[in-house]
């Protein structure tokens, strides 16, 4: 069976309404490919954790959506599947507990775009903020970080439209189906990010924008991220949510103080009294971060790798030490094939052991880790 076909199950399990990260790994565990999943009988699915409601919707999906005409159509309108499968998922977001296992791409996720900065803020922003979002997100595109953000009025706007304009990066994640573009105003906007980035969703195309989206959405755009800075927010702004989720997945949060009379402000000088890092300036940033040392391992990775063990491996790797055994159960790889395929690495400079059967991608910026 190729990828291209099976992949044609996950999207019709990720149309199946209720059916999550959980019930994914279950049926993968169950029945070693979706498409096997897509026809076992009922009491199979019960087995893996499908209510009667879960089956309700399922059978549903199943008798009413032909999926060969309905992956042709995602084609037609140039709409990538991304799947956990997938070696340009990104890998950052595989790290979070419950990462989606669908995403609609539209325009192209990369190697580079695993240094990525999640710059969020409040629709209603002062001309302050629209200032220092432009400096956050056109400074770090010229540092050669992904901005990601949502899409929406305000911050995010600036956000976009200040990286492309330093001919940056950017990516886009919809509370949406990436075809449905929300606001409507920002189509053309959109357009240039698919050109320079990517329009993201794990919604399937087609689905609305509606307010119950916006939280998953916000948890996706921290998940992608390194960290999250938030440029202004209110007392109940939705960028507070998306910090939220950042600190429970161990992302740094930034907060750019301001005015304590300004409701705009009250926000994120919430977030700095709680721990938040305080934005002091792009460079600040970029150091706190260690963003030249990322972006260099990020080019380690380019390297094309021999086979799919060292692939997998290259996903993983990074300056912070991992155990072979850490790597086996991430990569779903026998221990031995991890010790094997490292040992090659190691001789072609890709990785590089730093003792107790720990690795790190090989860069000459890990002298810390040598013993």
């Amino acid at each position: 069976m190729s990828e291209e076909r099976e992949k044609r199950y996950w999207v019709g399990f990720n149309l199946v309404k209720g059916i999550g990260a959980v019930r994914f790994r279950r049926m993968l565990q169950a029945f070693e490919s979706l498409e096997k999943a897509w026809y076992a009988p009922s009491d199979a699915l019960r087995r893996v954790g499908f209510g009667e409601k879960h089956l309700e919707n399922f059978h549903l999906i199943r008798s009413q959506v032909d999926l060969d005409r309905y992956w042709e159509a995602l084609h037609a309108k140039d709409i990538q599947v991304v799947t956990w499968m997938d070696e340009n998922y990104p890998r950052l977001l595989k790290e979070i507990d419950q990462s989606p296992p669908v995403l609609y791409v539209r325009g192209e996720l990369g190697v580079s775009d695993e240094i990525a900065v999640a710059v969020v803020g409040t629709r209603r922003v002062t001309r302050y903020g629209r200032q220092v979002a432009e400096e956050i997100a056109a400074g770090l595109a010229q540092s050669g970080v992904t901005v990601v953000s949502g899409l929406a009025r305000g911050v995010d706007t600036i956000a976009h439209q200040a990286a492309l304009d330093a001919g940056g990066r950017t990516i886009a994640v919809l509370g949406s189906g990436v075809d449905r573009i929300y606001p409507p105003e920002h189509r053309r906007l959109a357009e240039r990010m698919i050109l320079q980035g990517a329009l993201v969703s794990d919604y399937p195309p087609g689905t609305q924008p509606d307010a119950t989206n916006f939280p998953p959405r916000n948890r996706i755009i921290s998940g992608l991220s390194l960290a999250v800075v938030v440029v202004e927010a209110g007392e109940k702004s939705g960028a507070l949510i998306t910090a939220g989720f950042a600190v429970e997945q161990g992302r740094d949060v930034f907060a750019v103080p301001g005015s304590i009379h300004a409701p705009q402000s009250v926000g994120t000088n919430r977030l700095i009294q709680k721990g938040a890092f305080p934005y002091m300036g792009v460079a600040d940033l970029l150091e706190t971060l260690n963003i030249p040392v990322r972006l260099q391992q990020s080019s380690a990775r380019q390297i094309l790798p021999a086979d799919k063990y060292e692939a997998q491996l290259l996903q993983y790797l990074s300056d912070q030490p991992l155990h072979v055994d850490v790597l086996s159960q991430l990569c779903q790889m026998p221990v031995a094939q991890v010790s094997s395929t490292l040992t090659m690495m190691e001789l072609k400079g890709l990785a590089r052991s730093v003792g107790g059967m720990s690795y790190v991608v090989a860069r000459e910026q890990n002298e810390q880790y040598q013993v």
